[in-house]
């Protein structure tokens, strides 16, 4: 923080949160967080700050847009995540500030000269890699259960675990119902940023180690204990299968939180096999659609991340059985893709598909040739012009046929080639 602002000159100001921990850790900081204590909403809109958030005194900074909070305490008043009442005020001390936090990792504070204020010992647990609650007002906000797994994937492959006294809480507060009171844009949210960590397979297992993988995402823990043919899954169990998807998605799609969610839904329908099929699932990709379409429903993602995992969970086999398909087969799934138009729903597709078929014991760096072909087909398809068939005169049903049919004949060629 610059000490000639003139905008915070004289502030009790404390840089906080997640880029005091990324710093220690030796990671890239993300956003910059800072607390002011001893001041008023009044005196931050004086200095030219302007105040955001309706829920506690938020302010931005006049020339950087930096978030600048006023220190608070707060006080459960109802159930779920909203039901609380926040306390601003000149005597709310730092550590009130940080006692109110969720993990001790989070609750350290720097100040302008550098020194570290860590009230609750956040330097120990990042020493001992553990997630840790700062107080026992953690039990008041369910979405902390969320949050713990979600920073579970992002630190388990830091050697980071959950303490055992934070899991045990976490189990208490599934129990008595908490997490049901969660709303589906905040668990959306929380899914959609853990699902692009580096290791997206540890929110499962935190999830699901407190009970709240059940309660949450019933669809999901569906999968566990189902078992599959072992000598096309080396793991068996359709869970730990997700769970080696999953942790492909940030090896093959960074970021992409489109290619992540079609992985997570992909295999729903395993669920749903009669027992007397099992270990076998057939029909299994058309048995998940449906809960498919009723997870993203009910989380209210959005629209084309709900279509992508509905035709991943539909197509993956198709997919997979590439090699097999002739030019018309291939053509009509690059319709079924809407491909055409959407280019890069096909290069998400073929990503979701390679994490499948990656997310196998022992199977993690095959090869999948099938997504470079499907792209060259879909490549060779995209450059029919259909210019010169209108010129002739052509139009409607017989356009149509004709453009369809030189489209099928370019991406043969192509993937005579490819």
């Amino acid at each position: 923080m610059r000490v000639d602002d003139p905008s915070t000159a004289g502030l009790e100001l404390y840089l906080v949160g997640g880029a005091v921990r990324d710093r220690l850790l030796g990671r890239a900081q993300r956003d910059r967080d800072y607390v002011v204590v001893g001041s008023t909403p009044e005196a931050m809109i004086a200095r030219g700050f302007r105040p955001v958030g309706a829920d506690f005194p938020v302010f931005l900074h006049p020339r950087t847009q930096q978030e600048y909070a006023l220190a608070r305490t707060e006080r459960k008043s109802g159930r779920g995540y909203v039901g609380f009442v926040f306390h601003t005020g000149a005597e709310v001390g730092l550590e009130d500030d940080l006692r109110r936090r969720d993990f001790t990792i989070n609750a350290i504070a720097q100040a302008a000269d550098g020194r570290l204020v860590d009230p609750f010992d956040g330097q120990g647990d990042l020493q001992r890699r553990l997630l840790r609650h700062v107080a026992p007002a953690f039990a008041e906000d369910p979405l902390r259960v969320l949050r713990a797994a979600r920073f579970m994937a992002r630190f388990a492959p830091l050697g980071f675990a959950v303490a055992p006294e934070t899991l045990e809480l976490m189990r208490r507060m599934v129990a008595d119902g908490e997490v049901d009171h969660l709303v589906p844009e905040r668990i959306w949210q929380e899914l959609r940023r853990a699902l692009i960590e580096a290791r997206p397979s540890a929110f499962l297992q935190t999830l699901r180690a407190c009970g709240a993988l059940a309660r949450l995402f019933p669809e999901v823990d569906a999968l566990y204990g189902v078992p599959q043919r072992a000598e096309f899954h080396p793991e068996v169990d359709t869970g730990a299968h997700l769970e080696l998807v999953l942790d492909q998605c940030p090896r093959l799609a960074p970021d992409d939180d489109q290619v992540a969610w079609a992985a997570f839904v992909h295999d729903l329908g395993k669920a749903l096999t009669p027992k007397e099929e099992l270990p076998r699932h057939l029909l299994h990709e058309r048995r998940g659609v449906p809960p498919a379409r009723a997870l993203a429903a009910r989380l209210k993602i959005p629209a084309e991340h709900r279509e992508l995992g509905a035709l991943v969970c539909e197509q993956h086999l198709v997919m997979h059985r590439f090699a097999e398909l002739r030019p018309a087969s291939v053509m009509k799934l690059l319709e079924r893709l809407d491909g055409l138009r959407k280019p890069d729903r096909v290069r998400r597709f073929a990503l979701a598909c390679e994490a499948d078929h990656r997310g196998r014991l022992g199977m993690s760096e095959r090869p999948y040739p099938q997504g470079a072909r499907l792209l060259a087909a879909l490549t060779a398809a995209r450059t029919v012009d259909a210019e010169p068939l209108l010129e002739r005169g052509l139009a409607g049903r017989a356009l149509g046929e004709v453009l369809r049919k030189r489209r099928i004949e370019a991406l043969a060629q192509a993937l005579e080639t490819a």
